[in-house]
Order: structure tokens, then C-alpha cells, then sequence
């Protein structure tokens, strides 16, 4: 008597996976590995996508971590946080081995009305090799 074969479901992966909300591929293959595995952004540009990512996912210790000391706030608090509905980075230059600006546009929701944050944001690489957020210029 033959044994029966188990069934199998056939399942994609990738279509398995939550994608990232900055706009790469899936969380896990993009910002996941920032903001969860502890992996250090190589770019700003990068670091930039993976605070947006924490915005969206409320993630107050590793948004004051990547904030530069001088300038990053006490406690960030995210009872009246927007919803945010996606990214686009317009550009990202590196202006030499430590200092950066990226300039993205982030689109958000509040109480029903859609807004456009429109920033150009400056970076700066400290001594252990970390890009740190320092402040941004918003556009109108």
C-alpha cells in the first residue's frame, strides 16, 4: 500500500512578507535589518528610509538613536503622530566622508486631509561610523 504524499500549499515568499514602508522591498530585506537586526545603515540616504520606516512604526528608541546628541529631543511622543503614506527621495548627496543631505518628500494623513512634508535633511558621520540625523531645512 503506498503512503500518502503530505500536501503542500504553494506560497511565494515575497508575497508573504510585509513590505517596507520606504518604499524598498520587503521590511525584512530593507529597513528590518536597522531597525531589528541591529545592521548599521551605510549611506544617509539609507539611515533617512529606515527613520521614516520608524515613524511609521512608532520607534522612539531607535529614532533618538540615530538623532545626533546636540539636537535630538528629550523623548519623542507619538499620540497625535500622523498616518504616513509613503516616501520619495528627490536626492542624496554626500558632500564629503562625514556630511550628507538627503532630500525626500513624505506623504501623511491627518484627520482625514493629506499633507506633504518636503525636506532637505543634513547627516553627519560621527567617529564610530554611524550617520546620525542633525536637523532639516523644510521646503514650502
Amino acid at each position: 500500500m503506498a503512503r500518502p504524499q503530505p500536501s503542500h500549499s504553494i506560497t511565494t515568499p515575497a508575497l508573504d512578507r510585509e513590505a517596507c514602508p520606504c518604499g524598498g522591498l520587503t521590511f525584512d530585506d530593507c529597513c528590518g535589518r536597522y531597525l531589528e537586526r541591529g545592521d548599521i545603515p551605510p549611506t544617509a540616504e539609507a539611515l533617512m528610509r529606515s527613520r521614516y520606516t520608524a515613524f511609521v512604526r512608532h520607534n522612539a528608541p531607535y529614532l533618538l538613536d540615530t538623532w545626533a546628541a546636540r539636537t535630538r529631543p528629550a523623548t519623542l511622543d507619538f499620540d497625535d503622530a500622523p498616518q504616513w503614506l509613503g516616501l520619495q527621495v528627490k536626492a542624496h548627496r554626500q558632500s564629503d566622508d562625514s556630511h550628507a543631505e538627503v532630500e525626500f518628500v513624505a506623504r501623511y494623513k491627518v484627520g482625514g486631509r493629506a499633507h506633504r512634508l518636503h525636506e532637505r535633511s543634513r547627516f553627519e558621520r560621527s567617529d564610530d561610523g554611524r550617520w546620525r540625523y542633525i536637523d532639516g531645512d523644510l521646503f514650502d
